[in-house]
């Protein structure tokens, strides 16, 4: 598909089952992305690296998923320019609620767009219509998706 024009990135494998549904809906709307995991607490060069070179490699748009204190987005965020969209994991211990306030409580001046918790297929919508602002094509695919989606809902029986 290409260069990636989305980061897709993670705090641990374990979130990945929740990322790949952002993975899947960027396939479907022909978006190419990366995917890794970053720790901001295992791995902070890393993630330090990571942040300061990511958009001088043609990415646009950076979802983030992390669980528990969350701090991936954030500091990704502090980082760069481009846009993050968080996605806080539901945890074990308090089922996402931690992830989700660490993510939108950010502080003035390190903005984090932030999905419900386990949203990565939002997350990856809200992508594509960031990146459809510039690109008719992607545009295009939203607004079938769209469409089909409220034809689905209009087809269903009760």
């Amino acid at each position: 598909m290409g260069k990636p024009i989305v980061s897709i990135i993670m705090g641990s494998d374990s979130d990945l089952s929740v990322m790949q549904e952002a993975a899947k809906l960027l396939e479907e709307f022909e978006i190419s992305y990366e995917i890794s995991i970053v720790s901001a607490h295992r791995t902070p060069d890393r993630l330090y690296k990571y942040a300061k070179e990511v958009d001088t490699r043609g990415v646009k748009v950076i979802i983030a998923g992390a669980g528990g204190a969350a701090h991936l987005p954030g500091m990704v965020a502090s980082l760069t320019v481009l846009p993050i969209i968080g996605v806080p994991i539901k945890s074990k211990a308090m089922n996402g609620i931690d992830s989700l306030y660490s993510i939108v409580q950010m502080p003035g001046g390190v903005p984090v767009a932030s999905m419900a918790i386990n949203g990565a297929k939002n997350a990856a919508i809200f992508a594509a219509e960031i990146i459809g602002i510039s690109n008719s094509t992607v545009k295009e695919r939203l607004l079938k998706y769209k469409e089909d989606m409220r034809i689905m809902v209009e087809e269903m029986k009760c």
